[in-house]
């Protein structure tokens, strides 16, 4: 049943971009609806993923969250992260909160919001494998479709080949078959993927760059992206987000001065 309610729920969303555009919600449409509607990824722990059949991870309780904070109900979607920003573009839900990291090349497709939390791209390897920056010179590294830390390894010179996955845990799975000589991946998904595999025998390295991770929405809804970023600020002084932070990161990782 687990494998069936994610395929569904990963299938109708993509099913549906073969139609034509649904129309974009304003902040009116969705407050009178009584419903926000939301995507994710489902896949990238710890901050959206399934534990059995519950959605669950950082950002989904953070959007959960926020949507009481705005009186709304919130309906999930979840979605290959690849295909995001296309279903996005179509108006088939509201925002997505999936790790997106900004980049120039995204902001002319989407709109982003204040940053939920700063991160960074780092390496893994197995013991005594390349670890730096410099090391990966003749390397191969593994990294998720589409994702900055793609993008980042793209930019890195003497870099062998670069092979991408569906997503961190396949990517994680060639790594440690030795497909791979090193993954780059969200610092956290690094730290908690290797906090569950503790007999890998392989370690966290050096960081490839920081980034700052914000929700998206479609361009131009200037109310939506007002609400959702008083929401989160709301969320940030009364306590929730600290709480949240604290429970899956044992730190805080708002984006500080």
């Amino acid at each position: 049943m687990r494998f069936l309610a994610r395929l569904l729920s990963v299938v109708i969303p993509l099913t549906l971009l073969i139609g034509g555009a649904a129309n974009a919600r304003d902040w009116k449409a969705i407050q009178e609806s009584g419903t926000i509607k939301a995507a994710t990824e489902g896949a990238f722990q710890p901050f959206n993923y399934y534990e059995g059949s519950t959605l669950t991870g950082f950002e989904v309780e953070l959007a959960e969250v926020i949507a009481k904070k705005l009186g709304l109900k919130l309906e999930w979607s979840v979605v290959p992260f690849d295909a995001q920003i296309a279903a996005l573009k179509q108006d088939r839900f509201d925002f997505a909160i999936a790790s997106h990291g900004f980049t120039e090349e995204r902001a002319k497709s989407v709109d982003f919001a204040n940053p939920h939390y700063c991160t960074g791209g780092q390496i893994a390897a197995h013991k005594g494998g390349p670890l730096t920056v410099s090391a990966l010179n003749g390397k191969s590294v593994g990294v998720q479709l589409a994702t900055t830390y793609a993008g980042a390894a793209q930019k890195i010179k003497g870099i062998k080949a670069i092979k991408t996955y569906k997503g961190d845990p396949e990517a994680f799975s060639a790594l440690r078959a030795k497909k791979v000589d090193a993954w780059i991946s969200d610092k956290f998904t690094v730290k908690g993927t290797l906090d569950k595999n503790p007999d890998a025998g392989i370690v966290g390295g050096e960081l490839v760059f920081v980034e700052k991770v914000s929700m998206i929405m479609p361009k131009g809804n200037k109310e939506l992206a007002e609400k959702l970023n008083h929401a989160l600020a709301e969320v940030m002084k009364d306590g929730s987000y600290q709480a949240l932070s604290q429970k899956y990161f044992k730190e805080d990782v708002s984006c500080r001065p």
